[in-house]
C-alpha cells in the first residue's frame, strides 16, 4: 500500500492529454472479440479495469495480440468457446461482469462470473432477469441478486423490458450480445436509464463495428439479428472522466490548465462537467491543441442534475467545496451502487475536512467553509483517490492512502501529476 503527500499549489498552468477512454475501450474490445475478422483497436485505455474484459475474453477463446500501443483481436463471429467448469474474477469492474453476463449467453459451455468482496455487493438481479427472459439461464451462487453469477445460453431473443435505475450497462449488456440472438431483440426499458449517456457510447461503438440499432429515445431500443459485428480499426477517443480530474485542478488551485486528446464531438456524458464549471465561474475555451480551462476569480455554488454524467459528480464535489456559495448536486442515487458508496465517502471526507455537507436519496448539497487536511482512505475506490488528491492541492497536507487504486482507471495519474510540476 502506498500513500502520496499532496502539496499546496497556486496558479497552476498546466498542459496534459487525456487517457483514453475506458467506456469506449471496453465496448471496442467486446465488439472485435464477436466480430467477423480481425479488429485493431488503436491505443485503447491499459487498466486494471480493462485488462481485466481483455483477460476475461481469452479465457472465453478470443485470440488478442499487442502490438506496441495497439490491440489486435481475432473475432469469434459471435461463438465464444469456455472451458467447461471455467470462473472468471472481474475484481471490482462492473462493466466487466455486467457486459460480459450477456455476452456469456454466447459460449458453448456456461461460465462462473466472479469477483471481490465489493463486487459481491453490487446488484445484478435486473440484469438477470432481462437474460431470462431473453433464453439464458442466470444461477446465483452465494446471495440472490448477486454476483457470483453462472449464465448458460442460449440467447433466443424476443421482446423483453429491463429496469435501469441502477445501471445504464445492464441496457448496454443486452444490446452489446443482441445481434446474436436466433431472433430480433426488441428492448423496453421500464424505467428511466440513469448514465443514459453511456448507452449512447454503446450504440456510437455498436455503429462504428456495423450493427444499427433502431431506437425510440432511451425507452425501447430493437436490434436485429444477423447482422453481426464485422471486424475493423478503431481508434479509441479520449476520455473526458479522466481529464475531468485536471480541469478541477484549475478550479481549485487557480491559473489555467489544458487537457489535449478530447473529442469535441463526443457522446460522452461528463462532457457536462465543463459546462459545471463554466456556471462556477470558469472560462472553458475549446481550441485546436485541446480545451482549456482558466480560474481567476471567484467561484460561485450551482445546482445541478448529474444523472447522466456520474463519474463526475466527485470532482464537481470537490470544486464546490470551494466556491463562494453552497453547490446542490443532484442525481445522485445510484452511486451508491459504484466500487463504494461514493456520496457517503464523499461526504465523510468533507466533513471531516471541515466543509458542510448533506445528503439525501438522490442529492448531495455542499456548504463552503474553512479546509484543513486529512488522510483519505479512498476504500479501494479510484475516483475517490483521485478526487481527494485534486482538492488536496488547493488545501495542502491531504495524504492519499492506496493510492495506488486509480490503476483501476488511469493509472498514469499521480505521474501526470508529477508531469505538471504539482507533485
Amino acid at each position: 500500500m502506498t500513500e502520496v503527500r499532496i502539496p499546496l499549489v497556486r496558479g497552476v498552468a498546466v498542459q496534459t492529454r487525456a487517457p483514453p477512454s475506458k467506456s469506449f475501450t471496453h465496448r471496442a474490445y467486446l465488439a472485435a472479440a464477436l466480430a467477423r475478422g480481425q479488429s485493431c483497436i488503436l491505443s485503447p485505455l491499459r487498466s486494471g479495469d480493462t485488462d481485466r474484459t481483455l483477460a476475461a475474453l481469452r479465457e472465453m477463446g478470443v485470440i488478442a495480440s499487442w502490438s506496441g500501443t495497439d490491440l489486435r483481436i481475432t473475432g469469434s463471429g459471435g461463438s465464444l468457446h469456455c472451458r467447461e467448469g471455467t470462473t472468471i474474477d472481474l475484481g471490482n469492474s462492473g462493466t466487466s461482469l455486467r457486459l460480459l453476463a450477456a455476452a456469456s449467453l454466447l459460449c458453448d459451455y456456461p461460465p462462473v462470473l466472479t469477483g471481490d468482496a465489493r463486487m459481491r455487493e453490487r446488484p445484478i438481479g435486473p440484469l438477470a432477469d432481462t437474460l431470462r427472459a431473453l433464453g439464458g439461464g442466470v444461477q446465483f451462487l452465494q446471495r440472490q441478486g448477486y454476483p457470483p453469477i453462472r449464465v448458460k445460453g442460449p440467447l433466443h431473443g424476443g421482446a423483453a423490458s429491463i429496469d435501469a435505475r441502477m445501471s445504464s450497462q445492464f441496457v448496454s449488456a443486452v444490446l452489446m450480445a443482441a445481434p446474436y440472438a436466433d431472433q430480433t431483440v426488441d428492448l423496453t426499458v421500464s424505467t428511466p436509464p440513469v448514465s443514459r449517456s453511456y448507452i449512447d457510447i454503446t450504440l456510437a461503438v455498436m455503429g462504428k463495428f456495423g450493427v444499427p440499432v433502431d431506437r425510440t429515445g432511451y425507452s425501447r431500443f430493437m436490434v436485429r439479428n444477423g447482422q453481426g459485428y464485422q471486424g475493423k480499426q478503431y481508434a479509441i477517443e479520449g476520455d473526458y472522466s479522466s481529464a475531468a480530474f485536471f480541469f478541477a485542478i484549475a478550479a481549485i488551485c487557480g491559473g489555467r490548465v489544458t487537457v489535449e486528446n478530447l473529442n469535441p464531438a463526443s457522446v460522452q456524458g461528463d462532457r457536462v462537467f465543463l459546462e459545471a464549471l463554466t456556471s462556477m465561474g470558469c472560462r472553458v475555451v475549446p481550441g485546436t491543441n485541446g480545451i482549456m480551462v482558466e480560474q481567476t476569480g471567484t467561484l460561485e455554488g450551482i445546482t445541478i442534475d448529474m444523472t447522466a454524467a456520474p463519474d463526475t459528480v466527485q470532482p464537481l464535489c470537490m470544486v464546490a467545496a470551494v466556491a463562494g456559495s453552497p453547490t446542490t448536486i443532484t442525481g445522485t442515487a445510484h452511486l451508491q451502487y459504484k466500487e463504494s458508496d461514493r456520496v457517503q465517502v464523499t461526504a465523510e471526507n468533507l466533513q471531516r475536512m471541515g466543509a458542510g455537507v448533506q445528503i439525501g436519496d438522490n442529492w448531495i448539497r455542499i456548504t463552503p467553509k474553512t479546509l484543513h487536511p486529512i488522510q483519505v482512505d479512498p476504500l479501494g475506490d479510484h475516483r475517490t483517490a483521485m478526487s481527494f488528491a485534486v482538492l488536496g492541492l488547493g488545501v495542502g497536507g491531504v495524504v492519499i492512502r492506496n493510492a495506488e487504486c486509480v490503476e483501476k482507471s488511469f493509472p498514469a495519474f499521480w505521474e501526470e501529476l508529477r508531469k505538471g510540476g504539482l507533485l
